[in-house]
Order: C-alpha cells, then structure tokens, then sequence
C-alpha cells in the first residue's frame, strides 16, 4: 500500500474516471433548529426550526460524493411520478459531470427521509417511502439502461448501491454484472439483505460489521472473526473481496488468497455517520477507477469517511478536501510518531483495549536501507500496531564504536517515523530492549531470521504472557557497517 502522502498523487486522475451508479435514490431533507423546551403536552423536545434543506440521499449521494471527486457519473435509478422525484433530478443536473437516467414510475413514492436536527443532534428521522418493489416493465426498462449506456472501456467502475429499495432486482443486477465483466471494469456493491451470492462475480462488497454478521450468521467481535466471516462471503458467494466498515476501529479489507488489511479509523470527531457508507464507495471505486490498487482505495475511502463523519447530514467529501487531508496526515504521522517509553506503554495499552495485535521489533537503523526495510514491511504485516525500539546514540557507540552513529537520533527517529509502515518509535538507551519489551507487552516480537529464537532479547517474556516470536526473512547483501566500511575505503584519505 502507498503511503498517504503518495495516494494524493492520483486525485488529478480522477478527472479521466467515468463511474456508473446503479441504486436507490431517495431525497434526504433537513430540518435544523434549535431547542429551548420541552413540550408542554409530552415528554419531548420543541425544535424551533430556522432552516430546511434538500439533499440526494441513497445511490444519489453516492453520485455526488463521485461528483465532489471530479469524476463524471452515470446514474441509472427509480424514482415516483411526484415532487420529490422531481426534485432528485433537479438536484442531479446541477452536479458537475452528473448524466442522471432515471426512470419513473407512477404507482411509487418517492422515498423522502426527513431528518430533525437540533445542533449536531438528530432527534428524530421521518421515512416516507412505498414498500412495494417496482414491477417487471420498470425493472426491465432499468436494466436496459444498465445495458446500453455508453460506459469507458478502461478509467471507468461500476457502483450497485443496495438499499434494499427494489431497484436493483434480478434484471438489473445480472445487466450490471455481465457490463462489468464484459468491459472488464471493477464492480463496488455497497449491500444490503442477507444474500450476498446475488452479488456474485463483484470486485468488492462493502458491508459493515453488522451486516457481515447478518449476511454469514458468524461472530465479528475481533478482527480474527471478521477475517473469517470475510472470507466465508468470499468462498461461497463469489466475491473478489471483502472491505468491512468497522466505525470507530476503522476497515478491514479482505482479499481472495491475500492477507488482510487492517486500516485505523482516521476521524478525530464524529458528527454524524449518515451516508458514511456512500462516501466509502463512491471513493473506492474512483480510485480504481483511475487506476489504484484495491488496497490503495481502500486506504483512500478510509481517510475520506475520516472526513464526512465530521461533517453534519447527508454530506460528501472534495478531491481537494481529500488532497489536505493526506497531507496533513503525512505531515503530522512523522511528528507524533515519536515517543518516550511511558507514552508508547500507554498507546500500547489502548491499542490492545483496542482488539489490535501489537508488535515490536528493534534496531540501531543508523542508515537506512533496503534491508531495514524488508524487516519492517513483515514485521508490520505480522501486527495491526508496529512499534520499533531504537538504540539511542550512547548505545549505538557501546555496540558499533566510537565513530557511530552516523546519524544522531532525531534523525534516526524521523526517518522511520516517516515510514507508513511504522506506528511508534520508542528510544531506549540500554544496550539492548529488554526494559522496553515487558514495559510495552507486545503480542507479536519481530526480528531478522539471522537470530534463532533461543537469541532474540524479550522472546522468554512474551511468549510467557501468550505473544509469539517472528523471525523475519532478511534481504541479503545490506548492512550499514559494510556500507560505512566501503565509504571510508572510496573517500580520498
């Protein structure tokens, strides 16, 4: 995965993107007022409303958040012969590079979802919507939009955004799956019901937890759980993977004969998580719209759920809003990165509350080197959390001699805080990390297979409190010293 600051480098091709959209659309209205009462007549609130507001809700607020992206959309839904749907499509043709194909439907409602708002607060949401599904000539007439619409043959995704509505029916899914497959183009199913094999032949499903445990009737109360139950929708429904909404614990994608990927949540503070789940993805499939990794989107629509949950109603995120965000992520990581061994003790701690497996590794990582690296790529893919332990200066000249460290700690440290791999460093000035290791109990102990186990420094005390030891495979013909001995041999005297 690439780290955050080079994720940016793709926003300017989301310009190039074309994604179609295929769902439920509904009309999410607001109301805002403030509250300075309880009712006389019964225990509840009296909204004092200053403001009423109108937004696409459903698959139409995937099409926006597409749009906030600077991508162009198709969007194939259903709406009612009513207001509200007119107002759906007056909404979608002031979006930039938004081609809605809706069609209408006489015996339906449009569903309105009427939330009231006090502050940050919602008091209560009004659905009005008709229970019955559309009947077989709307459904056809749907699927052959699905069908016959112009879609790209690269730079381009397929959005299937289920709210249970009745848009997309046996029809309209099959139109979408065999589109998807002809052209070759990802297909993105945010869910909905407990039969995901209807999803068969998609790219990714996008459920959160509680739908994952509605759709495999597993458990997926830890990350173990959830990797399994992921890789059981895998197996039996035909999917290419998995990515798992998990709140405030943040993603978790799961790939077909991959390992997991376990992404943090990146919000600070959560306003409000209506249509969290259509920023997720309408990110995710702009970004392999325009070419990234599966694990790169991933990433991506993690940072921009980070960014709509702080946001109040029906919202959607920028390219440009995005583009801030990943560079004050990259900016701020490497400064708050460093800690003393009190502070990673107690981030340790948290991060087990947590349900994360913490892991520990340790070095001099004087200069660094494709070596280093390799040890720090498995040792993060053996843990959710990495913490690596570094010699401060006094001890790397105890080890390595007078004339080292070439570079002095603050250096050393910030180099590897840079590292997207690398969640902490932790200084210790001992000669080697014993101290460190019992203070912080990591689950996972991580160093290079030049060592056995019965040689590693901290392997007795985590094993005795149920971690385990990884020893890593090592990427031969790096060293420092070597490097620092052929310098001195090169440099004129």
């Amino acid at each position: 995965m690439h780290a955050r600051d080079d994720l940016a480098t793709y926003l300017p091709q989301f310009t190039k993107s074309q994604v179609l959209v295929i769902g439920d659309v509904m009309l999410d209205r607001y109301v805002w007022g403030r509250v300075d009462r309880i009712s006389p007549e019964a225990p509840i609130p009296v909204l004092r409303i200053e403001r009423t507001a109108a937004m696409l809700g459903g698959a139409g607020n995937v099409v926006r958040n597409i749009a906030a992206l600077n991508a162009q959309t198709f969007f194939v839904g259903l709406v009612g012969d009513d207001l509200a749907g007119k107002d759906i499509l007056d909404l979608l043709k002031i979006l930039p590079g938004a081609m809605p194909h809706l069609v209408s439907d006489s015996t339906r409602n449009t569903t309105i979802k009427t939330r009231f708002v006090a502050g940050v607060q919602q008091l209560l949401r009004a659905d009005d919507e008709t229970g019955t599904i559309p009947n077989a000539l709307k459904s056809d007439e749907l699927a052959k939009k699905v069908a016959t619409l112009p879609l790209a043959a690269k730079n381009a995704a397929i959005v299937l955004s289920d709210y249970g509505k009745g848009v997309l029916s046996d029809a309209v899914l099959h139109a979408a799956i065999d589109k998807a497959q002809k052209l070759k183009l990802p297909l993105i199913v945010d869910p909905k019901g407990r039969d995901f094999g209807r999803y068969r032949g998609a790219t990714v499903v996008t459920p959160n937890r509680k739908e994952l445990a509605e759709a495999t009737g597993m458990p997926v109360d830890t990350d173990a759980a959830i990797v399994a139950a992921a890789q059981h929708l895998i197996k039996t429904c035909g999917l290419g993977a998995v990515l798992v909404t998990r709140s405030e614990q943040g993603m978790t994608l799961v790939v077909r004969d991959q390992a997991p990927l376990h992404l943090s949540a990146e919000a600070r503070e959560v306003f409000d998580v209506s249509g969290a789940g259509d920023t997720v993805a309408a990110n995710l499939a702009t970004g392999l719209a325009a070419g990234m990794s599966l694990a790169d989107a991933a990433a991506l629509a993690n940072v921009a759920a980070g960014i709509v949950v702080g946001k109040i109603g029906t919202a959607s995120v920028t390219a440009d809003e995005l583009q801030q965000k990943l560079t004050e992520l990259h900016v701020a990581t490497a400064g708050t990165k460093v800690a003393d061994a009190a502070t990673a003790a107690a981030k340790a701690a948290a991060w087990r509350s947590a349900g994360l497996k913490v892991g520990f590794t340790n070095g001099c990582f004087d200069l660094l080197h494709p070596g280093h690296v390799q040890l720090l790529t498995e040792a993060a893919s053996a843990c959710d959390r990495l913490i690596v332990g570094m010699n401060d200066d006094a001890s790397v000249r105890r080890l390595k001699g007078a004339d080292r460290p070439i570079q002095l700690f603050p250096a050393r440290s910030a180099v590897l805080a840079a590292l997207e791999m690398v969640d902490l460093v932790v200084g210790f000035e001992e000669d080697t990390p014993l101290n460190l290791i019992t203070g912080l109990r990591p689950d996972v102990l991580i160093k290079g297979a030049d060592y056995s186990k019965a040689q590693v420094v901290g392997a007795t005390e985590v094993e005795s409190w149920g971690g385990k030891v990884v020893l890593a495979q090592l990427l031969p013909g790096h060293s420092t010293t070597a490097t620092v001995k052929k310098l001195a041999q090169t440099l004129p005297k």
